[in-house]
């Protein structure tokens, strides 16, 4: 049985979105593997709560909205690195800049709220 982000088990249920999507995409693959249940869960959790600690010290570098169309800015920075009409346009120039700076590419909707957060951009 494979989860969802909208069907996983109870142990999950507490922990952050982004540690339980990890946790999720880990335990479905242990799955895969021919794990039980119970240890998938166990070993998914760990990893997921290790691999969004080991992130938290990177520079973040967001896609938003600008008055030209889309920007790539610095977390906390004041100029836009990128602009483009576009998300779209702008999303493979971010991805490479977010890489090559070993960032995290945070992702917005037009409205402002979080789309997606890319470690390997």
């Amino acid at each position: 049985m494979s989860w969802t982000k909208s069907d996983y088990p109870n142990s999950l249920k507490n922990l952050p979105t982004e540690a339980r999507n990890k946790a999720i995409e880990i335990a479905n693959a242990l799955l895969d593997e021919g794990y039980e249940e119970g240890r998938a869960i166990a070993i998914a959790t760990e990893q997921a709560r290790k691999n969004i600690e080991d992130h938290t010290d990177k520079q973040q570098f967001h896609v938003k909205t600008h008055e030209n169309g889309w920007q790539l800015i610095k977390e906390e920075g004041n100029q836009a690195i990128f602009v483009e009409d576009t998300k779209e346009n702008l999303m493979e120039q971010a991805k490479q800049y977010a890489n090559k700076k070993v960032g995290i590419l945070v992702v917005h909707r037009q409205g402002g709220s979080v789309e997606q957060r890319l470690y390997d951009a």
